[in-house]
């Protein structure tokens, strides 16, 4: 029961997503693909990996990565900024045009949030957020993110 509860709510977060992006993106010109938007996705959670982090984390190759990463630049979702400690390194930075884009999933997590704040007492509501936090700090240990 809890697993399939747990699934039904990962899906519809996805489903609403998906659907919302599709809107969004259509097929136009500059517009990502679907491997484009989860590869910034995962660089987006990753906080500003240098490009070997971020090819270590998808175990696919640094060309393959590189090709990935230039194409999202030609796009406008990313840019790349040198490492203070070693400038033959940089780090990939989202660009304004990436938060314009994720601010469709983040203002669909706001109205789920302030539904539970409604339907729950405070109580709850911080016994639901800390075991969110215990999930991802304890029990999600093969998901690294870069800080």
């Amino acid at each position: 029961m809890l697993e399939e509860n747990f699934l039904e709510v990962y899906d519809k977060f996805k489903l609403e997503f998906f659907r919302r992006i599709f809107e969004l993106v259509r097929e136009r010109e500059g517009s990502l693909s679907a491997m484009e938007a989860f590869s910034i996705e995962v660089i987006h959670a990753l906080h500003e990996p240098t490009i070997g982090q971020f090819a270590e984390f998808l175990n696919i190759s640094q060309s393959n990565a590189t090709y990935k990463v230039n194409n999202l630049i030609k796009k406008g979702y990313l840019k790349k900024q040198n490492s203070e400690t070693d400038r033959r390194e940089y780090h990939l930075m989202l660009s304004e045009k990436y938060f314009e884009y994720t601010d469709i999933m983040r203002s669909y997590v706001k109205t789920v949030l302030d539904r539970i704040s409604e339907e729950f007492s405070a109580e709850e509501t911080a016994m639901f957020s800390l075991m969110l936090r215990k999930i991802s700090d304890d029990m999600m240990p093969e998901v690294k993110m870069t800080t």
